[in-house]
């Protein structure tokens, strides 16, 4: 690796949401037990779709001009253009097919766990939703699994961290459950303090 003194930083590009803080954070830890003396920095930038919460991804990405999951990486690409950044993490699952011939996966974090998490307002799992329930999600994976397995149930858009979504399920009577990533449970320590997680339901 180039040499990256005090003086000349490597700087890593990251969004400021919980869990992108978390993963930037590991990220930091590898490099510096990897490559001694290393001398690091971070940027947090904000993309697009960190302030567009007002509009379902598919809504800010169609006033972008953009893929859904652009508006999570639109400003770090730009920033990496720019030069401001010298790496960029994020969520592998968040990236497009195909990069731009620019830009190229430099390295992966161990994989974490691959299912999603159904956390219900009430025990029992999806069987336990009420015939035409609410579930919410943004992403559309998520909601064609949910109607392939339950097609009475209704989806509702879901934006926010992953903080912010779970006060949602427990607040808000508009959702009678939602679906998370294990692995965004995990990183942020969630499945460490409630290891079954109440009301919650794991579907691969």
């Amino acid at each position: 690796m180039s040499d990256h003194s005090p003086a000349h930083p490597l700087i890593i590009g990251t969004r400021g949401s919980d869990l992108a803080l978390v993963q930037a954070t590991t990220t930091e830890q590898l490099l510096a037990d990897a490559f001694h003396g290393l001398s690091l920095r971070r940027e947090v930038i904000r993309t697009t779709g960190d302030r567009r919460t007002d509009l379902s991804l598919s809504e800010v990405a169609k006033a972008e001009g953009t893929f859904d999951k652009g508006v999570f990486i639109k400003e770090l690409e730009e920033a990496l253009d720019r030069g401001d950044i010298d790496v960029a993490v994020h969520s592998l699952k968040d990236m497009p097919t195909v990069l731009e011939d620019r830009f190229a996966i430099a390295a992966v974090l161990e994989r974490a766990p691959i299912r999603d998490v159904l956390v219900s307002r009430k025990p029992g799992g999806l069987d336990a939703i009420p015939l035409n329930g609410r579930v919410g999600t943004s992403s559309v994976r998520r909601a064609k699994q949910i109607q392939w397995l339950r097609p009475d149930l209704e989806i509702v858009d879901l934006r926010g961290n992953v903080p912010t979504r779970l006060k949602k399920a427990a607040s808000e009577r508009l959702y009678d459950a939602i679906l998370l990533a294990e692995a965004g449970l995990l990183r942020l320590g969630y499945l460490q303090q409630y290891p079954l997680l109440p009301n919650s339901e794991t579907i691969v």
